[in-house]
């Protein structure tokens, strides 16, 4: 095989490695009692919107100060980095959720949310349920699908 022949392979088989290895998406939630949205990573740039604590999202770049971050609609903003937090928050996306004593619908449920109610996130049981704790203590696990940030 020549040369070129073997670099190629090679950059092919980094390409592959890299594709498969793939990155873990990170979550952040507001920290602060609320947070300005901004069309770039600038205070002189335009705001769009203004969110509350826990809001959770996907971020996407960190910039200095700045974070690009991903709600669940799949719109990107920017955000001040000191605003946000690694303590990760979900929300209800469904109008009313239950919330199970175990990951199992089938287990007693132990409360219910309304839709945008924010819960911590606990950790991931690898099984399609989230563990999570209601601000007022209460703590049981969800479907992963029926919330945003887990």
């Amino acid at each position: 095989m020549s040369h070129s022949g073997t670099t190629c392979l090679a950059v092919r088989f980094v390409l592959l490695v890299s594709m498969s290895t793939g990155h873990a998406v990170e979550y952040v939630s507001v920290s602060e009692s609320n947070a300005i949205l901004y069309d770039a990573p600038s205070i002189k740039a335009k705001k769009l919107f203004v969110v509350n604590r826990y809001m959770p999202f996907e971020q996407v770049v960190t910039l200095d100060s700045w974070v690009k971050v991903r709600d669940r609609s799949g719109g990107l903003y920017w955000v001040e980095k000191h605003r946000l937090s690694n303590k990760r928050y979900v929300f209800a996306l469904l109008p009313l959720i239950d919330v199970h004593a175990d990951a199992d619908s089938n287990s007693p449920r132990v409360f219910q949310v309304r839709q945008q109610v924010a819960l911590e996130r606990i950790e991931s049981t690898g099984t399609g349920w989230i563990k999570v704790r209601h601000l007022d203590g209460n703590v049981g696990y969800v479907r992963s699908t029926e919330v945003w940030g887990g």
